[in-house]
């Protein structure tokens, strides 16, 4: 053994074997372990030098905002804020990221998480505590799940879908029926709001002409929205024709039931007992702790809530309260991978399961393995691009093997490298400088020609500067 690798190997464990590599490449000869770090990286010098940002639009949920965190080593991580959201939640975060030790995570994620909230406002939070993992892991070359839990809970991912409605209820179950033998689904969810029977008269009493406002914007119980035993039985119609499509043993779940007050959803989930739902989803808003405590009480059917809960403090009422079956955080709002790591943990403590709500793209996706590989009450996550062909393919090493595989996505054992792809259907428009990520200073300069009334944003840039749909 020559002196070059003693002190490769020395240095190695000063800089992270103590932390992480002990237990992780033990099946390599300790001889081999400068072969497996980023030779490139020094962490107690490393320095957060930039974020940028490129712009994913896609069918369903989008835009997608992707951002890229910079360090002075060459070393980068990819995060993703929540779909529909602005960049700008992220952006607004790097004055008090650039010349930190993005190693410093909990540190980190400790200072900026005074500027998230609930739903869409998390998602800048969230995007930055991804990417300083993904920094992470690339430095000390572990698995996220590795750093997260110490560990996995399983090697696959289960993955569950949504389905593209039918007011014909056959069809609607054929749908569903392809979902599971034909993409190999092993959960299914099914949208059924009462919108699907609404046209036929005597399903549903409410006032009528409501203005868009009160329409958008009006919670559920401000409504006054009921469905009648007539709606109900036409409602379970639809679940009837699913279930004998698909059979009673597969999970099936259900969302948008639609703006109903808390009596009627009580009175659906009764109905729809006999269906043995795995849960019904967001009945009402989240915040209304004890009105949601009285549709558990009441509804044989499971209640489930949280994709736009905002840190574990709310999730910690919910679970104790039992005001909710399971729960759902998304992890694009919840506060980031470690964070929904802590709620999955918390909920464990008092006998709560949870699901994860996905929408975005494969890097949050692959955030959402990692967690949920290391999280133990898991049940199944959320995709929304099933449908997307190219979806997949955002990634490279993902162009020739699908990510979502038979209903399952593998846990990589290696570190996460999110590299988006060349697909042009990605519309990744924000293309300007040296690859497909904007860097802050050209975003400072656009803002300061937007608002001289120089128009940008006209394909090269889709960065929400006044038209969120530019592609």
């Amino acid at each position: 053994m020559n002196n070059r690798t003693r002190l490769n190997r020395r240095d190695v464990m000063k800089t992270s074997a103590l932390a992480l590599g002990g237990g992780l490449l033990m099946s390599e000869p300790l001889g081999a372990y400068p072969k497996g770090v980023n030779t490139n990286s020094t962490p107690s010098q490393l320095k957060i030098s930039d974020m940028r940002v490129a712009t994913v639009v896609k069918p369903g949920p989008s835009p997608c905002p992707i951002i890229r965190l910079d360090t002075n080593q060459g070393v980068y991580g990819l995060g993703e804020v929540r779909d529909g959201a602005s960049a700008t939640y992220a952006l607004f975060l790097k004055s008090r990221l650039v010349g930190e030790n993005p190693l410093q995570l909990d540190k980190l994620f400790r200072k900026i998480k005074q500027f998230g909230g609930h739903a869409r406002q998390g998602g800048g939070v969230c995007a930055v505590e991804m990417a300083l993992w993904d920094i992470a892991g690339k430095v000390y070359n572990a698995p996220v799940y590795a750093m997260v839990g110490g560990g996995k809970f399983r090697d696959k991912v289960r993955v569950y879908a949504d389905t593209t409605e039918s007011k014909d209820p056959k069809i609607y179950a054929q749908r569903m029926k392809e979902r599971k033998e034909v993409m190999g689904l092993t959960w299914l969810k099914m949208d059924l709001g009462v919108e699907m029977v609404s046209d036929t008269p005597g399903t549903v009493t409410g006032p009528s002409e409501l203005s868009q406002w009160e329409e958008n914007n009006l919670e559920h119980p401000f409504i006054a929205n009921e469905v009648t035993d007539k709606g109900i039985a036409m409602l379970s119609e639809y679940v009837a024709a699913v279930r004998d499509a698909v059979g009673m043993e597969i999970p099936l779940s259900m969302d948008h039931l639609g703006h109903l007050g808390v009596k009627s959803i009580i009175r659906l989930g009764k109905a729809y007992e006999k269906f043995n739902l795995e849960w019904i989803e967001d009945v009402i808003p989240w915040t209304y702790t004890d009105l949601l405590k009285e549709i558990s009480d009441q509804s044989p059917t499971p209640i489930l809530t949280g994709e736009d809960i905002y840190l574990k403090e709310p999730f910690r009422v919910l679970c104790e309260k039992h005001a909710v079956s399971k729960i759902h955080p998304d992890l694009a709002t919840s506060g980031g991978i470690l964070e929904t790591h802590k709620i999955g943990d918390m909920a464990e403590e008092y006998g709560v399961p949870m699901a994860m709500h996905f929408a975005g793209t494969p890097v949050s996706c692959m955030a959402n393995v990692h967690c949920a590989a290391a999280t133990q009450n898991f049940l199944a996550l959320e995709n929304h691009s099933l449908d997307v062909p190219w979806w997949s393919s955002m990634v490279q090493e993902y162009t020739k093997t699908p990510i979502v595989n038979h209903g399952w996505i593998e846990v990589p054992d290696r570190p996460g490298r999110f590299v988006p792809g060349e697909q042009p259907e990605s519309q990744v428009v924000a293309e300007l400088g040296p690859g497909r990520f904007v860097g802050s200073r050209q975003l400072d300069r656009l803002l300061e020609r937007r608002d001289r009334g120089v128009q940008v944003g006209t394909g090269a840039v889709g960065l929400e500067l006044g038209d969120p749909h530019v592609s």
